[in-house]
């Protein structure tokens, strides 16, 4: 589909809760007028927006650590854009910056809740390696996985935007870095461009508990897991002594329409004194100048990678979101606005 977008604000709204995997009646298209910046804010002209497995969390109704999507609202999103006017003084037009603007071609957002881009920093960055995607890899492998050198790091989801960078940080710092993915291109990805030790194709090989036994001989000292499901529950039963599981998410359980079951192997962590752990990378936001050093640096040096999946157009971005469940993306999923 075609939109006209010239003199308005297009956007992407939830019509609906989904049941099982988002259709496309579950959204709705619609356009009106350009908002102006009221004191202390900013008008940002959306360039791009990041596609995530948490917005399908987002759309369902219940707690959760942010409040649901209302049905009606903009979808939630994190962009970069150009500031095309400013009332206030830290931002000018012509600016680069991100923020959590949704799915729409402009917003209005408070300065406090926009982040620049240094100079010269392409704005994809900002949704990858140096934005959520990358914070979530640092802190989860280095904090709650407490990744040491010498250990093996296994990942689910290896072949996506958290996963492929966590398993190349695992490297930088030492270890050996396991992926799990569900195409053979993927798995040649990262072990050829990005450099993991070996990956496991999930949906092919025969038996995924006696592959993991193969690739993972002294066991899984940090599991970080994108996944959930079936997988989880055999990665459980290869964690060595005081192995750390760190749970980033669920994706293949995300769609479920019945509560999903739990572990069947969580004795497992009894066994090996090893430890289950969730985490949200919001909780790093005051550490996030150290992580992007960091990852800045590990980019300046050659030794972080990274691809991007992009699908154009903003009307096309509820299909483009079923990529992330499908399994069909590689690396980052981001939307050409």
């Amino acid at each position: 589909m075609t939109v006209e977008t010239t003199g308005t604000n297009f956007q992407v709204r939830l019509a609906a809760r989904p049941e099982g995997l988002p259709k496309d009646s579950d959204f709705q298209f619609t356009e009106e007028a350009i908002p102006r910046p009221g004191e202390g804010e900013v008008l940002v002209r959306n360039t791009f927006l990041s596609l995530d497995p948490a917005m399908r969390g987002w759309m369902r109704e219940g707690r959760s650590y942010v409040p649901p999507i209302g049905i009606g609202e903009v979808m939630r999103g994190s962009t970069v854009g150009e500031v095309v006017e400013s009332r206030v003084p830290d931002f000018a037009p012509g600016d680069t910056v991100a923020g959590l603007l949704g799915w729409q071609r402009y917003a209005v957002a408070a300065a406090k809740d926009l982040h620049r881009l240094p100079p010269g920093v392409p704005p994809l960055l900002a949704l990858g390696p140096l934005g959520m995607t990358g914070m979530t890899a640092y802190f989860g492998l280095l904090d709650v996985g407490a990744a040491k050198p010498g250990e093996t790091v296994l990942v689910s989801g290896a072949g996506g935007a958290v996963g492929s960078m966590v398993g190349q940080i695992a490297r930088i710092h030492g270890c050996r870095a396991v992926g799990i993915a569900g195409t053979d291109d993927k798995c040649r990805w990262i072990t050829g461009e990005l450099g993991f030790d070996a990956a496991i194709n999930y949906k092919t090989t025969p038996d995924l508990y006696e592959e993991l036994r193969h690739t993972c001989p002294k066991g899984v000292d940090v599991f970080f897991d994108n996944v959930g499901g079936e997988i989880l529950n055999t990665a459980l039963r290869h964690l060595a002594m005081h192995a750390r599981v760190v749970i980033c998410g669920a994706i293949s359980q995300y769609n479920a329409t019945e509560p999903p079951k739990g572990p069947g192997n969580y004795l497992a962590l009894l066994v090996q004194r090893a430890r289950m752990e969730g985490f949200l990378v919001f909780d790093y936001r005051d550490r996030f100048a150290e992580a992007q050093a960091a990852i800045g640096r590990w980019l300046a040096e050659g030794k972080i990678h990274h691809r991007e999946d992009v699908v154009d157009g903003l009307e096309n971005a509820p299909r483009g979101l079923l990529r992330l469940f499908d399994g069909s993306n590689t690396g980052k999923l981001v939307v050409r606005i």
